[in-house]
């Protein structure tokens, strides 16, 4: 067995039950891409558009990619029908575009409403509040082609477990909240939550998807 394929069965192995594992495998080459996926890993994450497109015909048909960088809208088109989910809409700009894309090309695509909660001001995304007035006064009503299928959200990077626990809970809160004024919402069940370093956390407040790239393939190769 492989290096990779024992670090990623070792990951799983303290998954719970309903938790999926996304492979983080942006920067690193095809050739470790396919030791993960000979060993039993279908669903890869990537940030880079240009590089997201070189490796889908160089892997499997059934590999299942996500975009989980911040998204240009001008690369916007060639991810539209060649990603299984797009973690990273952090503006009804680019949520717009990407419904107006979508319905113009013949299909849905499913993606996550990223939250900002960490200290950083280089996080991009939406406030708790933005995200809960918009589902409140029904935004979502207006699109054609496009499935939100719940939220993702990064905490801050800190040695404070406290304050990563915290960001992860208000993601999970804001989740119950948009329920909330918006019962009638249908699979929007998704809380992607959570990196090599503190997945763990992450799934103790509701996680439903954890990123993990180094604790699986190492350092990135730039």
């Amino acid at each position: 067995m492989s290096d990779i394929a024992e670090r990623l069965n070792s990951i799983k192995s303290t998954l719970p039950e309903g938790v999926e594992l996304v492979a983080v495998s942006k920067f690193h080459p095809v050739a470790v891409l396919r030791e993960a996926y000979n060993a039993g890993q279908r669903v890869f994450g990537e940030s880079r558009v240009q590089e997201l497109v070189d490796k889908i015909p160089e892997m499997p048909d059934d590999t299942r990619w996500h975009f989980i960088g911040h998204l240009q809208t001008n690369k916007l088109k060639y991810l539209i029908g060649n990603v299984s989910l797009i973690e990273s809409v952090d503006s009804l700009r680019l949520l717009e575009m990407i419904d107006d894309l979508s319905f113009r090309k013949g299909v849905i695509t499913r993606v996550l409403m990223q939250l900002h909660v960490a200290a950083e001001e280089t996080k991009f995304g939406f406030t708790p509040a933005e995200l809960i007035d918009w589902f409140a006064t029904r935004g979502f009503e207006s699109l054609k082609a496009t499935h939100i299928c719940g939220l993702m959200g990064m905490a801050t990077n800190t040695d404070d477990d406290e304050r990563i626990s915290s960001d992860f809970r208000t993601v999970a809160e804001t989740r119950k909240r948009i329920i909330e004024v918006a019962p009638d919402l249908r699979g929007f069940d998704i809380l992607s939550m959570g990196m090599s370093d503190d997945y763990q956390a992450a799934i103790a407040e509701g996680s439903t998807h954890v990123r993990i790239g180094s604790a699986i393939f190492g350092q990135r190769v730039y």
